[in-house]
C-alpha cells in the first residue's frame, strides 16, 4: 500500500508543491512531513531538491545482455560501409542476418535496429548556420518526370536560387548536357534581371574537367566561356559535400513536388518552361521565414549587389569537329544529320544548340536541322541528295532521305506528265525541277509548277523561268514621300562639260 501511495506522490504535482511548502516555508520537520504523507526519507529529500518531479533516471546505462558481445562486430561493419557506395551498404536487416548466421547472435531484430540507430545518431554531422550576402547563388541539376506527347518522359530540371532573397528559377531540358547547362544560366539571369557575383556548384563534369586538389579545379572550355561572358566568380563544393550548397539541394525537391505535381502533360518543352517561369514569379510573393517582407522586394534589393547582364547576347551551344561519311551524314550526340553531297568525306564544324544543329564547312553554313534528343536517329534533308539523284535517277523511289517527303500534289502531277512525254528521261527532268528547291522554298516552286501546268509548258526550263520571274523584285523609284527633311536639300546640277573630251576623242 505504501508503494502505491509513493507512486501517487510522484505523479501528483499539487502534493509535491505542498510538501515543499511545508518544509521550506512553514519550517515543519522532515520527520513529521514523512509521517504525515507516508513517504520515505530519501523521497522527501528528492522532493526538496527538485521543484518538479525529475522523472525516472538511470543511475548507469542498462547493460546490453544479448547484443553486448556483438557491438564490436556491428561497429566494424558500419566502418567498412563508409568506403562503399551508399546504395550498396548494409541495411539493418542485413546486419541482423549476418550476426545471426555468422556469429551466432540469438537476440531479436529490434535490439539490433535500436543500437544501430543510436550509433547513426551519434555520427551525424552538425552544421553551422551561415550568413549569405546579396549577390550569391547556387546551381544544381535534378530530374523530374512529365508526360511528353502522351509518353512518360524523364527530364533534367535546372534550378538556380539566390541565397539572400531566396528567389528561385527552374526550367526543364530533355537531358543534362553542356548546352542545357549554359541555356539554364542564360534564362536564369534574364529572370532575375542581373548576374550573381558568385555561384556555387557541385563537381559535375560539365563545368569541371579535373579535380586537382581540395578546392582547386580545372574547368572546361565551355564553362570558362560562360564565365568570361557574364564575369561571375565560381565556387565548387568539396567532394561528397552537397551541404555546401544545401539551399538549392532542397529547392530541387521543392520545385519538383510543388511545380511538377501532378505530372504535367505537354507537347513541347517551351510551353512547360513558360508555365514554370510563371510559378517562379508567383513564388516571389511568398514571405521568407523570419522576414517581414515577401521575396520580391528582397530580390529588388539584391539586384543592386549583382552584375549587369551583358548587352551582347549569349548563345548556348556546343561546338565539335566532325566528318561526313559516305552517306553524307555527320554524327553528333549519338544522332546523324545530313549535309549536301558536295561536302561528303569532308571535315565539318558542328554547332549544337538547344533547338537546332548547324553544320559548317569551311566558313559557310551548309545545313541546319532541328535537334533530336533521342539516340541513333537520322535527320535527312531531301534537298541535300537531289544532286546525287540526278546522276542516279533510278533511286528516286527508293531513296531513304525522300521517304515520307510530303510535297504538294502538283509535284506528282508534273512528274507524271514529264515521264509521259519524255519516257525514262522524264524522271531526270523532274529531279532537275526538284533541284530548284536548293535556292527556293517549296511554296514558291509549287506556284511556279502550277503556273507551268496551267499554260501547258511542261518542262524544267519553263518552271525555272517562271520561278525566276516571280523571284525578281521590280525596281522601285526613289520617292521623297515621308522624308520632308530631304525635300529641303538643294543639290546643284553637275557640270558635264568635262565628259565632252571623251566624246571628241580627247580633244578639248
Amino acid at each position: 500500500m505504501g508503494a502505491v501511495r509513493a507512486k501517487r506522490v510522484y505523479t501528483d504535482m499539487e502534493q509535491w508543491a505542498e510538501i515543499r511548502r511545508l518544509v521550506l516555508v512553514e519550517g515543519k520537520s522532515k520527520r513529521s512531513v514523512c509521517q504525515q504523507h507516508d513517504i520515505h526519507w530519501d523521497t522527501l529529500n528528492k522532493i526538496l531538491e527538485h521543484s518538479e518531479p525529475p522523472g525516472y533516471r538511470l543511475a548507469k546505462p542498462r547493460r546490453k545482455r544479448k547484443i553486448g558481445p556483438y557491438i564490436e562486430v556491428i561497429d566494424q561493419i558500419l566502418r567498412q560501409d563508409k568506403s562503399v557506395h551508399r546504395k550498396q551498404r548494409h541495411t539493418v536487416r542485413r546486419i541482423f542476418e549476418r550476426l545471426r548466421d555468422e556469429h551466432g547472435y540469438s537476440g531479436g531484430y529490434t535490439a539490433v535496429k535500436v543500437f544501430i540507430r543510436e550509433r547513426q545518431r551519434q555520427g551525424r554531422e552538425v552544421f553551422v548556420p551561415l550568413v549569405h550576402p546579396p549577390g550569391e547563388a547556387q546551381v544544381d541539376f535534378g530530374f523530374a518526370d512529365i508526360i511528353h506527347n502522351g509518353q512518360p518522359t524523364r527530364v533534367a530540371l535546372f534550378v538556380m536560387t539566390l541565397l539572400y532573397s531566396d528567389a528561385v528559377f527552374c526550367c526543364v531540358f530533355p537531358r543534362e548536357c553542356t548546352e542545357a547547362f549554359m541555356e539554364g544560366h542564360r534564362r536564369a539571369f534574364e529572370f532575375f534581371g542581373a548576374v550573381p557575383k558568385r555561384i556555387s556548384y557541385d563537381n559535375s563534369k560539365i563545368p569541371v574537367s579535373r579535380i586537382v586538389g581540395k578546392r582547386e579545379r580545372e574547368l572546361t572550355d565551355a564553362f570558362l566561356k560562360l564565365k568570361s561572358h557574364y564575369l561571375f566568380a565560381s565556387h565548387f563544393c568539396l567532394v561528397r559535400r552537397p551541404n555546401e550548397k544545401g539551399q538549392v539541394e532542397c529547392l530541387v525537391g521543392f520545385t519538383r513536388r510543388n511545380f511538377l505535381v501532378p505530372l504535367p502533360r505537354v507537347d513541347d518543352f517551351e510551353s512547360l518552361n513558360a508555365e514554370l517561369e510563371q510559378k517562379c514569379r508567383a513564388y516571389l510573393d511568398r514571405r521568407l521565414r523570419g522576414k517581414t517582407t515577401t521575396k520580391a522586394p528582397r530580390l529588388e534589393e539584391e539586384r543592386s549587389a549583382m552584375l549587369d547582364i551583358p548587352k551582347q547576347s549569349y548563345e548556348a551551344r556546343r561546338i565539335e569537329q566532325g566528318r561526313s561519311d559516305s552517306l553524307s551524314l555527320v554524327r553528333f550526340d549519338c544522332n546523324s544529320y545530313s549535309v549536301p553531297i558536295a561536302h561528303a568525306y569532308q571535315p565539318v564544324t558542328i554547332v549544337g544548340g538547344i533547338d537546332e544543329v548547324r553544320l559548317i564547312a569551311g566558313n559557310r553554313l551548309v545545313a541546319k536541322h532541328r535537334r533530336h534528343w533521342g539516340k541513333e536517329h537520322t535527320q535527312y534533308d531531301p534537298v541535300h541528295y537531289l544532286a546525287l539523284l540526278e546522276r542516279k535517277p533510278g533511286a528516286l523511289d527508293f531513296a531513304r532521305p525522300l521517304d515520307g517527303w510530303d510535297l504538294p500534289k502538283c509535284f506528282d502531277l508534273l512528274r507524271r506528265r514529264l515521264e509521259g512525254q519524255l519516257d525514262h528521261k522524264g524522271t531526270r527532268e523532274y529531279i532537275k525541277v526538284l533541284r530548284l528547291l536548293e535556292k527556293s522554298s517549296i511554296n514558291e516552286l509549287a506556284e511556279a509548277i502550277q503556273r507551268t501546268i496551267a499554260i501547258g509548258a511542261i518542262s524544267y526550263d519553263a518552271v525555272r523561268v517562271i520561278l525566276q520571274n516571280r523571284q525578281e523584285q521590280p525596281v522601285g523609284l526613289f520617292c521623297l514621300d515621308g522624308y520632308p527633311h530631304l525635300k529641303l536639300v538643294d543639290v546643284e546640277s553637275p557640270d558635264l562639260s568635262a565628259y565632252h573630251a571623251l566624246v571628241c576623242g580627247g580633244a578639248s
